[in-house]
């Protein structure tokens, strides 16, 4: 059987995604490191859908945890696999640089962009051994245009596009696709501190965007019908772009 996993999955876009997911037949892995509770919504709601879901629980930017966890989900499952990687856990710890100390820069890329690695390192080697795998990263206007006060952020979201792009030419002859999704003002808990009735005059759409709408568009590129798409990082922003 076909798994997705969704890093980050207990709120938000990974939620949505998710749920999405789930609505499209895959059996849905839930990762989360504390959410309990929210996972268990998640979880609880996809069932409810006639869905089926599973939590696994771990820290992303522990590598003897992402270890650990995939290794025994892998004992209880030994004629499953993961097809479907959405590496969407991230965290926002904003400041300007010059007030910025070592644990706000290395926490927000430990999870963004380490946890990238040690999860899709780990599940590589049964997609590319079937022949058939999904990875899909979401980044951010963010990694794509830079916003103060968040350079720790946007480095993370920079740095997973360049991974994005790198490790779908590695990947690509054993059907294997590597995407990118760019988000940008979506409205969930990671930017309900920001000033949105100001945020929404910039944007064309005159409104911010909805955890769903991305779910759509990852739901798409987890598709079969996506299969000739990869190496690209896709934005859904509304029309603000750089």
């Amino acid at each position: 059987m076909e798994y997705a996993l969704v890093t980050g999955a207990s709120r938000g876009i990974g939620k949505a995604v998710a749920l999405r997911l789930a609505r499209e037949g895959f059996p849905v892995l839930v990762n989360y490191r504390s959410r309990q509770a929210d996972a268990e919504e998640v979880l609880r709601q996809i069932e409810a859908e006639g869905g089926k879901a599973e939590l696994l629980p771990f820290d992303l930017a522990d590598p003897k945890a992402v270890e650990v966890a995939l290794a025994q989900w892998e004992g209880v499952h030994p004629d499953d696999y993961v097809s479907v990687l959405v590496n969407n856990a991230g965290i926002r710890s904003d400041s300007l640089m010059i007030f910025m100390n070592d644990e706000q820069w290395h926490s927000v890329t430990d999870v963004t962009l380490n946890g990238f690695f040690y999860v899709t390192r780990r599940l590589l080697k049964e997609m590319l051994t079937h022949r058939n795998g999904r990875i899909i990263n979401i980044s951010s206007l963010s990694g794509l245009k830079g916003l103060p006060g968040q350079a720790n952020y946007s480095a993370a979201k920079a740095a997973l596009i360049g991974a994005t792009k790198a490790l779908a030419q590695e990947v690509a002859a054993r059907k294997v696709t590597v995407n990118a999704v760019a988000p940008g003002f979506i409205a969930t808990d990671m930017t309900k501190d920001l000033d949105e009735a100001e945020l929404k005059k910039l944007i064309p759409a005159g409104r911010f965007g909805k955890p769903e709408e991305v779910a759509s568009l990852v739901a798409f590129l987890a598709s079969k019908e996506s299969a000739y798409i990869t190496g690209q990082v896709i934005s859904i922003n509304g029309g603000l772009y750089t």
